[in-house]
């Protein structure tokens, strides 16, 4: 497997070369520099095609991603609305302004970039051999524990010149929760339920490697992956999306359905029974992290209280939670919450609205494509940790699927199929 073309190089050496970025400190300007990169690329192509350039070269974008697109300027434009309203002043704006450009605006860019002539397999084996450096990274990470070695060696620089945070820059090997006995990994991410979140996305996109070593090697990592970062969301996420997919393929097969009335005819006579153990499932989540559980909870209660104070536009940036709520801001770990908070109903909805359209074209898509079964399936995950992560912050860590999304909404030969009423 080789690249093909200059976009295929770039990503190829970038995603291999993810834990020597890392280890320099350059994850994150790396990877949020990509996306304008590729973005800066598409647009250079797009303004040298002519009338003579060959089909399969030309630059096509689909109406999907320029939604994605003005999803993201909406969201700059509430952004700069509350801070206004606020009286923040011009400093606030400027690292507003800063922010957007690495993190809401990455989502539609790497979008963009599914739309050059990039092969879905090219990324699948990278992410196959990247999982492969995982499962040698992961037993030299506990091995730095128990040699005592400090949790963090240094933050990158650039940290400075970016502000948004030195955990976006840290380099290190493990971390724990406060209170608790346990030792949590992020490996090359930002956190451990960032890590989480990556083991996901990529789980799905190594299924679909058709070398049967190199799937192995990334189920395996994948699923190490998942583990080693103790993330709960991450635990159930995984099999939630397999199920939720397996149904959407098979639903329509009479089988299916009959077995399904029977489990729902069973499943009313023993309802009670079903709804205790449910319950008592909730209640171990909860409790198996029960400091983190409570100042989730109690940062959804007070965004949402704090966003009836700017309903329409939001308050336009996050700010400081108090002692209680462990010192993390108000309009964090939660998509939409934080949307509502920061961003108001204008960019919930600018958010909603390209999140909605893509689970239906990728739905329709799905019965025909296994390109687009495994975007529906990095949606679906997207959508999980929406609840309990800021996703448009952590665009740059799961970029690689953002880029098989962009490909699935461009796919032209799946529109084909829909034009023939034998295979539609």
């Amino acid at each position: 497997m080789k690249p093909q073309n200059l976009e295929e190089s770039i990503i190829w050496y970038v995603i291999i070369g993810t834990y020597g970025i890392y280890a320099l400190g350059l994850l994150f300007p790396v990877y949020s520099g990509l996306a304008w990169v590729l973005g800066g690329y598409l647009v250079f192509k797009v303004l040298l095609q002519t009338e003579k350039t060959p089909p399969e070269e030309k630059i096509r974008i689909p109406w999907i991603t320029w939604l994605w697109g003005v999803y993201s300027l909406i969201t700059l434009l509430a952004t700069y609305a509350g801070i206004t309203d606020f009286n923040l002043g011009r400093t606030a704006i400027l690292r507003a302004i800063l922010g957007w450009l690495t993190s809401t605006a990455i989502i539609p860019l790497f979008l963009l970039g599914g739309c050059l002539n990039i092969r879905p397999k090219l990324i699948y084996r990278a992410i196959c051999i990247l999982c492969l450096q995982s499962l040698i990274a992961i037993p030299i990470a506990y091995a730095a524990y128990a040699a005592n070695l400090p949790e963090i060696l240094y933050t990158s620089p650039i940290e400075r010149l970016i502000q948004n945070g030195p955990i976006f820059h840290n380099v290190g090997f493990y971390t724990s929760d406060y209170g608790v006995d346990n030792v949590r990994l992020f490996l090359f991410t930002p956190w451990c339920p960032a890590l989480g979140l990556v083991s996901n996305v990529y789980f799905f996109m190594v299924l679909q490697e058709s070398n049967k070593k190199w799937r192995y090697i990334g189920i395996v990592g994948a699923i190490a992956m998942n583990i080693v970062s103790l993330s709960r969301a991450a635990l159930v996420c995984l099999p939630l999306v397999l199920i939720i997919i397996w149904g959407l393929k098979n639903f329509a097969r009479p089988k299916v359905q009959i077995t399904a009335g029977i489990v729902s005819f069973i499943a009313g006579i023993f309802s009670t029974q079903l709804s205790n153990a449910a319950t008592e499932f909730v209640d171990t989540f909860y409790s198996s992290r029960a400091d983190s559980s409570r100042v989730r909870a109690a940062l959804q209660r007070v965004g949402m209280e704090a966003w009836k104070e700017a309903p329409i536009w939001g308050h336009g940036t996050q700010k400081p939670g108090p002692p209680v709520l462990a010192n993390l801001p108000i309009g964090s770990h939660h998509t939409w919450v934080g949307l509502l908070y920061t961003k108001g109903l204008v960019g919930f909805m600018a958010l909603l609205v390209p999140v909605l359209w893509s689970l239906i074209e990728l739905l329709i898509k799905a019965r025909h494509s296994k390109l687009a079964e495994t975007s529906l399936s990095i949606l679906l995950v997207l959508l999980v940790f929406s609840l309990g992560e800021q996703i448009d912050i952590l665009g740059y860590i799961i970029w690689p699927g953002l880029i098989i999304m962009g490909i699935a909404f461009k796919d032209s030969k799946i529109k084909q199929k829909f034009k023939n009423p034998i295979l539609a």
